[in-house]
């Protein structure tokens, strides 16, 4: 971690800093205690942006999250959760595992309970980012000719470039499943899930549809670049999408697309812009036919792991005059403006 440049958590309004000395990989339940004793100092200063009401009790606020998550507000043996109670003089109330519900704060104090809620919410963040990818964001770009287009590349590139190293036909898109991705969600209930579709219908009604002008809007798909430095160990090949008409309206549109998720937090701030792109070979396929994109999975044991994955040398494909000829004849696609939100990598209990 760059000291300069530390780790930064938006909680209601506000933003907290991570302190190197938290960067640890937590790979067990068992070690949330430890991880609660290193984030105290960023979340110290409570914030008055959360809700409190007063009642016969003394203050209370809740805490909407899904329930795969409360063992990490528990902890141990329920040390988390101790911890937190006595520190802010505070009592909470945590639904039972595999019930959804509220996470209830009171107090006799509006200070104490706002700091539990802060607590709390730090927790929530940092172990929902820990949490494997589970749906997506995208425009499919899975029209018949397109993918005839697409057929006809890969069967020319194993052809010329199945010698080099790490091309084969697993490592190719789907066909079907030609798509833009706009940003990658993590979704644990049936709850967030809707709330994903109701927040897409929002964006469709206050500006998707003044940007798009009501109808699809055509793009062309010409060229293939390559996601890292090297072309010779190459991750991720894609083609490049943009307007027919030279506008910026679908690069305007999914930008504030993603602005309006992360700052919801569905998404994870961790670029300002989308990388507009067909992704056509990705290595993250060779292992798992489902996979979108780089994330981590979770092992029986608890552990968290990144996808291994084998690069391709890429120089052959970049160099071969003809390897677009699966977008050349037709480059233009028209996207209806709506999205689809697709699950790819769902955990077991949903």
């Amino acid at each position: 971690m760059e000291v300069l440049r530390p780790q930064l958590i938006r909680i209601g309004g506000r933003i907290y800093r991570k302190n190197p000395i938290q960067e640890q990989t937590y790979q067990h339940e068992e070690e949330d205690e430890d991880f609660y004793q290193g984030f105290v100092e960023c979340a110290e200063e409570p914030c008055d942006g959360y809700e409190v009401v007063q009642t016969q009790q003394g203050f209370q606020s809740t805490v909407k999250a899904p329930s795969l998550l409360y063992k990490h507000i528990v902890g141990k043996r329920g040390d988390t959760k101790k911890k937190l109670e006595v520190e802010t003089k505070t009592s909470i109330s945590i639904p039972k595992p595999g019930q959804e519900g509220e996470i209830v704060i009171t107090g006799q104090h509006r200070s104490g309970v706002i700091s539990a809620r802060t607590r709390i919410d730090v927790l929530l963040l940092t172990f929902r980012r820990k949490q494997p990818f589970t749906h997506f964001l995208s425009f499919f770009l899975n029209e018949v000719e397109v993918q005839e287009r697409f057929l006809k590349f890969q069967e020319e590139v194993l052809e010329k470039c199945s010698m080099d190293h790490g091309v084969d036909s697993t490592i190719f898109q789907n066909p079907k499943k030609l798509h833009l991705t706009i940003g990658m969600l993590v979704l644990l209930s049936e709850q967030e899930i809707q709330q994903t579709c109701e927040m897409l219908k929002q964006c469709k009604e206050e500006f998707i549809d003044d940007i798009a002008g009501g109808k699809p809007l055509e793009v062309e798909m010409e060229g293939i670049e390559y996601m890292n430095d090297d072309p010779g160990m190459v991750d991720v090949l894609y083609a490049k999408v943009h307007m027919k008409d030279g506008s910026n309206r679908l690069q305007e549109l999914v930008d504030r697309v993603l602005e309006r998720f992360q700052a919801s937090g569905l998404i994870v701030k961790e670029w300002t812009s989308v990388k507009l792109h067909a992704t056509v070979m990705n290595t993250l396929l060779r292992k798992d036919p489902n996979a979108e994109g780089r994330y981590n999975i979770h092992t029986a044991d608890g552990k968290y792991i990144f996808k291994e994955r084998e690069s391709f040398d890429g120089r052959n494909i970049l160099k071969v005059s003809l390897s677009l000829h699966f977008l050349s004849e037709n480059r233009i696609v028209q996207i209806r403006v709506h999205f689809s939100v697709k699950p790819f990598f769902l955990p077991s209990s949903l």
